[in-house]
């Protein structure tokens, strides 16, 4: 019998879209928060819904549900952000919902290609008795023309006019 210490284990922060269920890997998530208003950021990327303040820093908002083609609809009170590190930011991902903390074996993770193979945003799949969570690649979140133009929306908007 193994040693419960030889056991890999992945721990992930649930949240809801729609009726999926998504993970984060837990280490990049800062914490969760209850939605704010945002404010509009001109010239950022489609998929940048504007951004927040949170303690003096100015964290722009991902439209998760446009990012995974899930229908759009207006943002509700009940609606959560997750603050969470990309390589090369901290970004607010919009949620319906966080349903908490998911902690399992790595034998229970598949890769995504080898499940969904045309769903780049995916690192991988955590198949639960009650269903699929389908567990964000932080670092696809936002692809390489996205970065740059959110670089600039943020500078043109911190400039005095």
């Amino acid at each position: 019998m193994r040693e419960q210490s030889d056991i890999k284990r992945m721990r992930l922060v649930v949240f809801r879209i729609d009726a999926q269920r998504y993970g984060l890997p837990l280490p990049a998530v800062d914490r969760t928060l209850r939605a704010v208003r945002i404010t509009p950021l001109p010239h950022a990327p489609a998929i940048v819904r504007g951004v927040i303040n949170v303690e003096g820093r100015v964290i722009p908002v991902v439209n998760v549900r446009a990012r995974f083609g899930a229908a759009e609809r207006d943002p509700r009170l009940s609606d959560a952000f997750i603050l969470a590190r990309t390589p090369h930011r901290t970004v607010a991902l919009t949620a319906d919902a966080v349903e908490g903390l998911w902690e399992g074996e790595m034998r229970q993770v598949q890769s995504v290609a080898s499940i969904y193979p045309d769903l780049p945003y995916l690192e991988g799949v955590a198949r639960l008795e009650d269903g699929l969570i389908l567990i964000h690649d932080l670092a696809l979140l936002l692809s390489l023309p996205e970065e740059k133009a959110l670089d600039v929306a943020i500078t043109q908007a911190a400039s005095p006019r």
